[in-house]
């Protein structure tokens, strides 16, 4: 017997909810808890595991590297529910109007989250997570509101394709920016900003098709032209040239969106078109990571294919246990976290949980666990109660209907 088709979604898909606060659960302290039981339990599988919550050095893919464009998967999801509202109730403008004011908002926030103006000119960060977050939102909800699905699949295939034969064909110069190849290009340890921009502007000779770290036209359009503070000394991850993927990873979420909102389709047949596209994303991410690697701090764009099968093949497991089993007592304390994200985020960066958990665990209490008990179970507990005070947080939040809205 069939399932029978859904009915159209008349509030929030619990699933959506609670697969933002899985996301977020990991980056608020649960990575640390990975990270201890590594240490205590100092054996492969474990260390194997642990090792998934640390982010490749450079091309490859670990568990840890989903967080980011997973949260930027989910937010693409949201938009085809509720810009999608929006439209049908309002119009084009006021979406337009929203989508404007939440992205200029986030980008206010993520500046004050990288720091702010506690720095002089130009040691300010500009770009960051944050920022990403609401350029890859609000590029991908304005395409929403333009195009129709159609169009919207052959700009993402565009954008993927475009950004691939940028880097692979445009000429860069010559030159890693790199410390230790440009200690060696100059000759000294630490060379300055003025010198390494006198090496770059002076080289003449070009080359095409690199990846590397500093040496690919992503990383150079930020030395050259990112201004203000840059997370690797030389370019910044969540540079300008790779926002442009990351409205893809957006727009791939905006399709699993309007795939969940169809109210032709049954729930079984919603869950195997997440589950195909899932394993057809992965498939051809890691075809083309051997002609274009994956790597996350370019965001490139086998990176947004092979992020966003794992993305599609997560949301249809949400969705199956959550909104079609109806199991969800489990997931509780991931909605309280996925309905306060950027609250949380923002908090754990003023409050540093597990800072504070040093106050009820560290010091004597922490030095007697491990002596009395087993060594490296002092910092495991001490990262179970950072991540018990989040999830106190989170929990008093939700209870009292406490939102930030973006």
């Amino acid at each position: 017997m069939s399932t029978p088709t859904s009915p159209a979604p008349s509030g929030r898909l619990t699933s959506l909810d609670a697969l933002r606060g899985f996301d977020m659960f990991w980056i608020l302290g649960a990575d640390a808890v990975m990270h201890g039981l590594g240490k205590l339990f100092n054996f492969t599988p474990v260390t194997e595991l642990a090792a998934q919550f640390e982010h490749k050095a450079w091309a490859g893919f670990a568990f840890y590297d989903l967080i980011f464009p997973l949260f930027v998967f989910m937010a693409g999801a949201s938009v085809a529910f509720s810009i999608g509202k929006t439209i049908a109730q309002q119009g084009r403008a006021a979406a337009v109007r929203k989508i404007l004011g939440r992205t200029a908002l986030l980008l206010v926030i993520g500046v004050i989250y990288s720091g702010g103006f506690a720095n002089e000119w130009p040691n300010m960060r500009l770009l960051g997570v944050l920022q990403r977050i609401a350029l890859a939102y609000g590029g991908a909800a304005l395409l929403f509101c333009f195009f129709r699905p159609r169009a919207l699949a052959i700009i993402t295939v565009a954008i993927l394709v475009g950004y691939w034969a940028l880097l692979g064909l445009v000429p860069i110069r010559d030159i890693p920016l790199e410390p230790s190849a440009l200690a060696a290009k100059l000759g000294t340890a630490k060379p300055t900003q003025e010198q390494v921009a006198a090496a770059f502007h002076t080289t003449t000779t070009t080359v095409t098709g690199h990846y590397e770290p500093g040496y690919n036209l992503t990383n150079h359009l930020d030395f050259q032209y990112l201004p203000g503070k840059r997370y690797d000394t030389y370019y910044d991850p969540e540079g300008i040239l790779s926002t442009l993927p990351a409205i893809a990873t957006g727009l791939l979420g905006i399709f699993a969106g309007l795939l969940l909102r169809r109210t032709d389709a049954t729930d079984r047949e919603k869950i195997a078109r997440l589950v195909v596209a899932g394993v057809m994303c992965l498939g051809l991410g890691w075809l083309w990571h051997g002609s274009f690697p994956v790597v996350k701090k370019l965001w490139t764009s086998s990176f947004v294919l092979v992020a966003g099968g794992w993305s599609c093949l997560l949301l249809a497991g949400f969705y199956y246990v959550i909104d079609v089993r109806h199991w969800s007592a489990w997931c509780q304390p991931f909605v309280w976290i996925g309905m306060n994200p950027i609250t949380l985020y923002l908090a754990s960066n003023i409050v540093r949980p597990r800072q504070l958990a040093q106050r009820f665990a560290g010091g004597s209490i922490k030095g007697w666990i491990d002596t009395a008990i087993s060594p490296a179970l002092g910092d495991l507990v001490i990262a179970l109660v950072g991540l018990a005070l989040v999830l106190a947080l989170a929990r008093f939040l939700y209870r009292r209907q406490i939102f930030l809205r973006i």
